[in-house]
């Protein structure tokens, strides 16, 4: 076993998910709760972005964020079922760290957005916060989903290793 997720990321992954189900369940029942939930998740955003920078070389941008090509390219090869194992983030993988932030950031900024006196009640700014949580959820799902699949293919607990921080060490066939 090879330590890839530090306690850092693992951390970020855990409250991330407890934000978020909890800003989704109080959405129209507690406003404060909804509110402070957000902006707990904008605060975890700003922290993973630098931690993207500066984090260990698993938790680095430049360690998963591939091409749009190299992308397709993976996902072409899951759906023959000749997909890489990755120690780190699979390309696919990367693609959706990189989505789910950006639609967690988007989700945060028009929520606040329609807390500040310029945008209160105005449209747009409900439509648009609107359309970036349940555009998340869909994220979500499909993460869920994905995390599901590269667990099964690869004979590995995802889930435990978001946990534990550990997954089963490279084979020659995989990439780290």
């Amino acid at each position: 076993m090879v330590r890839v997720w530090d306690r850092v990321v693992r951390g970020f992954h855990w409250a991330l998910v407890l934000s978020f189900i909890t800003a989704w369940l109080t959405s129209h029942s507690s406003e404060d709760i909804h509110h402070w939930a957000g902006y707990a998740a904008a605060g975890l955003i700003v922290t993973r972005l630098l931690w993207g920078v500066l984090g260990t070389p698993y938790a680095r941008f430049s360690q998963f964020v591939r091409d749009p090509a190299t992308v397709l390219r993976y996902l072409w090869a899951l759906l023959l079922g000749r997909e890489a194992r990755y120690i780190g983030h699979n390309p696919a993988g990367g693609a959706m760290v990189v989505a789910l932030i950006a639609a967690m950031g988007s989700t945060a900024l028009t929520g606040w957005l329609m807390t500040t006196d310029a945008y209160f009640g105005v449209s747009w700014v409900e439509t648009a916060h609107s359309l970036s949580a349940h555009g998340l959820l869909v994220l979500v799902l499909f993460h869920i989903g994905g995390v599901a699949l590269a667990s099964f293919r690869h004979r590995e607990n995802l889930v435990r290793a978001m946990i534990t921080g550990r997954k089963r060490g490279a084979e020659p066939a995989d990439i780290a």
